[in-house]
């Protein structure tokens, strides 16, 4: 029986990407430590330049923290609107190389090249190309990771950061895998490394050598995905353009969040992109839900419907946060949040500037 072929992944990933555009408008910012974000005292940085990231500061942390980490760095008013426009010109450079193409956030993306790609043109030289156009219209930084699945091909985009390009052939994924620390797997937060830690797992090695039911007694159902992504396997599709019931974010947070101004700040990044849908395609919904996962993997969801459709991307916003608010005061770290809505309906603009709906 034959073998299926290897599919050739690409995940691409802006460096610092709010910073880098706030950095490329102002010349007076370049080389310099830069937070978008509020500095007020209630403030969360949104991101952080790499000049920045050295003396620590890093997103979701509170303001006061990093201006005490950094006494001189340099606060800046986001601009989403920006960030969106420029967005939209890094995926428009993905749709020339290919159909398949999932967006995770504003920044970052997975794109699967395996049609694309013969014995003139690889994957790695897509990837290549993809940073270079990138660099051309946008004069910014990309890295990118190539392997042959979605978990190896976010790994090796972080390898080399910034402006990076790694790739992880067939035969190297099990041996890339083994030497790295749990820590740096994506999706394994700071208190779940070190309960992996406690159980005397620190490496990959370590983790694929437990039995799938150890991983499941201790981590609940993503124990099967632990099992999994140990021994490098990932069969998850890039999934583009699918017919949807309802449209969401949501990010897993490099550090869990403690307090109410990190999780509102990483609220706004999950509205953008859902919001960002919504005026794309001009389909709108009622029902906001948000998902609230905690660093014990246990997870939550609420949500709220509204009698009218939510046009608006302050009446997003307004739902969003309302709704985050129910789970607090927190009861333990979160380690993920995510906002979608659902009961979807298409909207168009009417003669008389009025929105209507598309029946």
């Amino acid at each position: 029986m034959e073998t299926a072929p290897y599919r050739k992944i690409i995940h691409v990933d802006m460096d610092a990407f709010f910073a880098s555009v706030e950095q490329r408008d102002n010349p007076d910012l370049r080389g310099k430590p830069v937070a978008v974000g509020g500095s007020r005292e209630r403030g969360v940085v949104a991101a952080a330049s790499y000049e920045a990231r050295q003396y620590g500061v890093r997103s979701a942390m509170s303001s006061l923290v990093a201006i005490r980490k950094c006494p001189h760095l340099i606060f800046v008013k986001p601009r989403f609107e920006v960030y969106k426009a420029v967005s939209a010109q890094i995926r428009a450079i993905f749709a020339q190389y290919t159909d398949l193409i999932e967006p995770l956030s504003l920044d970052e993306a997975y794109l699967d090249v395996t049609e694309r790609t013969n014995a003139d043109l690889t994957a790695t030289q897509i990837a290549q190309a993809i940073k270079e156009r990138i660099r051309e219209e946008t004069q910014l930084t990309a890295s990118a990771g190539v392997s042959y699945n979605k978990f190896l091909a976010k790994l090796a985009s972080d390898y080399r950061k910034p402006d990076g390009l790694f790739v992880i052939k067939p035969h190297q994924g099990l041996a890339f895998v083994e030497q790295l620390t749990v820590g740096q797997f994506h999706g394994v937060g700071r208190v779940t490394a070190e309960k992996m830690n406690q159980l005397g797992i620190f490496t990959g090695l370590d983790l694929r050598q437990q039995t799938e039911a150890f991983l499941i007694r201790h981590f609940g159902k993503v124990g099967h995905h632990y099992y999994s992504i140990a021994r490098a396997i990932d069969d998850r599709p890039v999934t583009a353009n699918r017919v949807r019931k309802s449209v969401g974010s949501e990010n897993t947070f490099a550090h869990d969040l403690t307090e109410e101004p990190e999780l509102l700040a990483g609220l706004e990044p999950l509205i953008d992109d859902v919001w960002a849908y919504c005026e794309r395609t001009g389909v709108y919904g009622r029902t906001v839900t948000i998902k609230v996962k905690y660093a014990d993997f246990q997870q939550i969801t609420r949500s709220r419907t509204a009698l009218t459709i939510l046009n608006t991307r302050s009446a997003l916003h307004h739902v969003s946060t309302d709704l985050l608010t129910t789970v607090l005061p927190l009861p333990k770290p979160v380690r993920l949040l995510g906002v979608s809505i659902s009961n979807l309906d298409t909207v168009t603009t009417s003669a008389n500037g009025q929105l209507a709906l598309d029946l």
